[in-house]
């Protein structure tokens, strides 16, 4: 029981770090969610394609290593040089920070338009495949027996996450549109990153 607890937790925390890192995705939802426009259905798609990207990652990836063993190695020099580079990035952006997400200024849209924007910035990003699928399977890989229970840790950090920032965007708003915000936010996603990138090639 302690090692499910722990996996999960390990899949919820990696999960939230890389979910919080993308910016375009989680600005369109903080938009939506200020004007109040199809939050739920925009909420909705992000949670439910992030979990099921996830559950790809974790069991091709998985079935992978189970296949050939010594891609456990491979994935684990990749996925850390990854994580390092990643971290590295978020680490970039608190030296230099942006000018915050802005979510005012636009006005509210059709449904469909919000839905069909929504399912492009979500599976039309690279960068999603390679959080969701590569680096999250890579990481569940390591869980063994475990790695779906650290899947559904990350699933549910991405359903927490979207709903936060959704539906209380009222709240966020103010607080997500200053630079300091966003230097504190990347700071913890550089200590993650770089933290599990050495765990990896160590461990590799």
């Amino acid at each position: 029981m302690n090692h499910a607890l722990t996996a999960a937790a390990a899949g919820f925390g990696t999960g939230l770090s890389l979910i919080v890192a993308i910016g375009a995705q989680n600005a369109f939802v903080l938009r939506q969610g200020v004007r109040r426009d199809a939050v739920l259905a925009v909420v909705g798609i992000c949670a439910l394609s992030d979990a099921l990207l996830i559950a790809l990652g974790v069991g091709g990836v998985g079935a992978v290593v189970v296949a050939w063993p010594g891609a456990v190695r491979a994935v684990g020099l990749i996925g850390g040089a990854f994580l390092l580079c990643y971290g590295a990035l978020a680490a970039r952006r608190v030296l230099r920070p942006g000018t915050g997400l802005r979510a005012e200024g636009e006005a509210v849209g059709s449904r469909r338009r919000a839905i069909l924007t929504c399912l492009a910035m979500t599976w039309l990003n690279p960068h999603v495949y390679l959080d969701t699928v590569f680096l999250l399977g890579s990481l569940a890989a390591d869980c063994g027996p475990l790695r779906w229970t650290f899947g559904l840790g990350a699933a549910l950090a991405s359903l927490c996450w979207f709903a936060a920032l959704g539906f209380g965007a009222r709240l966020l708003g103010r607080f997500l549109a200053r630079p300091t915000a966003w230097r504190v936010l990347d700071g913890l996603v550089a200590v993650t990153m770089l933290a599990l990138g050495a765990m990896l090639l160590a461990g590799s």
